[in-house]
């Protein structure tokens, strides 16, 4: 397809197809066509947001690991392997356009026989990336494509750029909580208390009905508005020691919808997220 002026499709890492997305206001993005990754975002100022582990593989045979991994159709472990198949999918590009500067992408999943030995139905998901001058948006559609029902979980499992130490998320206060923190076999059910979420060592908890705004606080000087529309839950995590390299310069702070979404034949479910930078 011909993309859009402000699309180029360009070699990223690996030689792993890259669509770089300019924004005539300054900002900057960058989407991996495997696993519709999103691995950059660069608003106006010319930070990048997002964080790309340094034990990151391009290789096209495991998950790139940072930026914005999808998790589909499976949350976490469960009967097919961590996080599901679509992080390690190439999606192809199906729409580019400018929309007074901005550029915005739709990438598309299609089931096929990787996906069908791990999860036999038939799906398609598309995936729409709009860069502003200070923000990035992105809306997930999964439509069940085939005979028979289906019902899946689903999470952005984005990686932010941080100071851990710095790092803190408010907007979580009274939140149902399942805290994997000590054993993530059996989740410890709780309720958030703090108004101020931060990040003093291993950290993985989900958040159940969470708002559909959250601010974090980057702690490198940058708040971010997470707003979303349909991800019902949030998932905060830190590996800490379990990733020495570099655990002290992310933060993961995940729109998931954790609870089975059922789908009948013919019928969709969408989700948006909202990143912002004030």
């Amino acid at each position: 397809m011909a993309f859009a002026s402000s699309v180029k499709e360009v070699k990223g890492e690996g030689n792993l197809p890259k669509l770089v997305l300019t924004s005539t206001h300054g900002s900057e993005a960058e989407i991996y066509l495997f696993g519709g990754c999103v691995t950059s975002w660069k608003a106006a100022s010319g930070k990048d947001l997002l964080f790309v582990r340094p034990d990151a593989v391009f290789n096209g045979q495991k998950p790139i690991s940072g930026g914005i991994p999808h998790c589909f159709p499976q949350f976490g472990p469960g009967p097919m392997q961590q996080h599901g198949f679509a992080r390690n999918m190439n999606w192809s590009a199906v729409d580019s356009e400018n929309v007074e500067g901005n550029p915005v992408v739709t990438l598309e999943l299609k089931d096929g026989p990787y996906s069908r030995s791990m999860w036999d139905f038939s799906f398609r998901a598309l995936y729409k990336v709009i860069l502003n001058k200070n923000s990035l948006s992105t809306e997930l559609v999964i439509t069940n494509t085939d005979k028979k029902p289906f019902s899946f979980s689903t999470a952005l499992h984005t990686y932010f750029s941080a100071s851990a130490t710095g790092a803190s998320v408010k907007g979580l206060k009274g939140c149902k909580t399942l805290n994997k923190d000590l054993d993530p076999t059996n989740p410890l059910e709780g309720k958030e208390e703090r108004d101020v979420v931060t990040f003093p060592g291993f950290v993985d908890c989900i958040y159940l009905d969470a708002p559909n705004a959250l601010h974090l606080d980057n702690g490198l000087g940058d708040i971010i508005t997470v707003k979303n529309t349909n991800w019902s839950d949030t998932v905060l995590w830190n590996p800490y020691l379990q990733m020495e390299a570099c655990y002290r310069d992310f933060v993961c702070v995940e729109n998931a919808k954790i609870g089975k979404v059922q789908l009948e034949p013919e019928q969709s479910w969408s989700a948006i997220q909202h990143l912002s930078i004030d």
